[in-house]
């Protein structure tokens, strides 16, 4: 009950006990042996690509200047030593330039350490990555709108099973890495792992050939300053960090309290910078997209008020309206919505970054390619040439969400 208390009017709904038979009405594909009952909490779900894209747009549109595909190289400095901007790369066009700020702040999840060192080489580590792992698999193996939740394995660890864009997420994994990237993979024994304990738990045991696809993440945990830290044991609290030339680092922290660490930021980037304070308005400040009941878009509920704009492009060409794959569930619309107003530049970018297909099924993905492209090519005007390097490409990338 601490956990409904600290919901508070948030919750979505009381949680309870179960017995065996009420658990196993709730999770039909339950394995029953040795099982006594359960407990039934409630929390969110969401898409952490779209909230990330339409975070970007709500930038955009309070007068953010948002940049794709550009890499910051260095930091410029004063002749006192204090940060007073990036030097930066265009990734496409190859042209270098500089960019003043009166503060410049490091959000760089698992890479904080790589830009703390462009400021101090000798800097010490701060972020301790972790992986976590996860398999997805076909709704048959998990049906119906409830997760299960194996909060301690035999070995100690978190088990899950959580339907999804209508395919069902097994994880995780918590493993330490030396050194972050952009596409970890997963290791075997992480895959393994999964798929043992995943039949432990469930009547219908999945193989490696069952497995739609894999997927890893790295977790900015922060460290705690020994070298043996234990990652699963590491805080996934925020932490805040002005250097002394003035660099602000933000890390750790989670997509719940993604307005507190903002919020937290700011105000100190905004002593450092010296500008002028202002009351922090994030507590009203709604979301692009934004729509109370968001839910009557139905599976584009995740697109918010942009799901209308999506249907009009399908409504003004019916071919818009085409699927990109028989098993994946975006439009052509989609493909173009992401290239004209989400900042699509790839293949790879609309197929794992703008929509999911990547994750829900890497062959599908993989084989919905040469449209996507196609597609792109129009939108960007592009040559043949341009979309044949990008199939090639993504189909590369997609190869290392396969299962073996």
């Amino acid at each position: 009950k601490v956990y409904d208390a600290l919901a508070g009017r948030y919750g979505f709904g009381r949680s309870r006990l179960l017995s065996r038979e009420e658990t196993v009405e709730h999770l039909p594909t339950i394995e029953t042996d040795g099982l006594r009952g359960g407990v039934v909490y409630h929390d969110g779900q969401f898409d952490d690509t779209r909230l990330l894209v339409h975070l970007l747009v709500t930038a955009a549109e309070q007068g953010a200047c948002v940049l794709n595909y550009v890499r910051v190289s260095g930091l410029v400095k004063n002749a006192s030593g204090f940060v007073t901007g990036v030097r930066a790369e265009d990734l496409e066009g190859g042209a270098e330039f500089e960019a003043a700020a009166r503060v410049v702040v490091n959000a760089t999840g698992v890479f904080t350490d790589a830009v703390r060192r462009m400021d101090d080489p000798q800097a010490r580590a701060m972020i301790r990555p972790s992986q976590g792992v996860h398999l997805v698999l076909p709704r048959a193996f998990h049906p119906g709108d409830a997760a299960i939740m194996v909060p301690h394995t035999d070995d100690g660890r978190v088990l899950f099973a959580v339907p999804w864009h209508e395919v069902v997420v097994v994880g995780t994994t918590d493993t330490p890495v030396d050194e972050a990237s952009l596409e970890p993979r997963p290791l075997e024994e992480e895959v393994a792992f999964l798929l043992e304990h995943a039949a432990r738990y469930l009547t219908r045991d999945p193989t490696p050939a069952d497995v739609l696809s894999v997927f890893a993440g790295l977790r900015p945990l922060v460290s705690a300053g020994d070298a043996d830290d234990d990652t699963a044991a590491l805080s996934r609290d925020h932490t805040l960090q002005i250097a002394p030339s003035g660099l602000v680092t933000i890390t750790g922290g989670k997509w719940t309290t993604y307005r507190r660490m903002a919020e937290d930021t700011v105000d100190h980037a905004a002593v450092c910078g010296e500008l002028e304070p202002r009351e922090c308005v994030t507590r009203e400040l709604r979301v692009h997209g934004y729509h109370a009941h968001a839910e009557r878009f139905g599976r584009r509920a995740y697109y918010g008020t942009d799901a209308t704009e999506i249907e009009t492009l399908e409504d003004a060409d019916p071919e818009m309206a085409e699927p990109v794959h028989p098993r994946l569930p975006y439009t052509r619309a989609e493909v173009v919505w992401a290239a004209r107003e989400e900042m699509a530049r790839t293949v790879e970018d609309v197929l794992a970054r703008r929509t999911r297909a990547l994750l829900l099924d890497a062959r599908a993905a993989a084989e919905a390619a040469p449209g996507v492209a196609a597609l792109l090519a129009d939108e960007l005007g592009r040559d043949s040439d341009w979309a044949e390097r990008q199939v090639n490409d993504f189909r590369a990338l997609a190869e290392g969400y396969l299962v073996r």
